[in-house]
């Protein structure tokens, strides 16, 4: 059996996406069900690194991150109203079709 991306998506995005996803079939938890409100950045890349996912984000700073060289399973971008939520669960289930976890390892995809 294939390995599977399981994504995390972090408190910026809407829960439709996740409940887009997640009637795909695809493994998602969220920000707000991780009880994670309020955490910073770190401590919500610490989470997906544990939980071996990669972050879905709108949030410019996990780019900042990214590119300090922190680890990470992958990150996922979206810039915020730039992308309707059809097309970004259209693009974040291409990625799960796609790509397996080890390809995305400490890469980002922008959607």
């Amino acid at each position: 059996m294939p390995k599977t991306i399981c994504f995390h998506l972090d408190e910026n995005v809407s829960y439709a996406i996740a409940n887009g996803l997640q009637r795909r079939g695809i493994d998602v938890t969220t920000t707000p069900e991780a009880g994670l409100i309020g955490a910073s950045d770190e401590e919500q890349l610490a989470f997906v690194i544990e939980q071996k996912r990669v972050m879905f984000t709108q949030d410019t700073d996990f780019l900042r991150i990214a590119g300090m060289g922190i680890n990470h399973n992958g990150i996922v971008y979206c810039q915020q109203k730039s992308r309707s939520m059809g097309d970004i669960i259209r693009g974040l289930t291409l990625i799960w079709e796609y790509l397996e976890p080890e390809e995305i390892q400490g890469k980002i995809e922008f959607i």
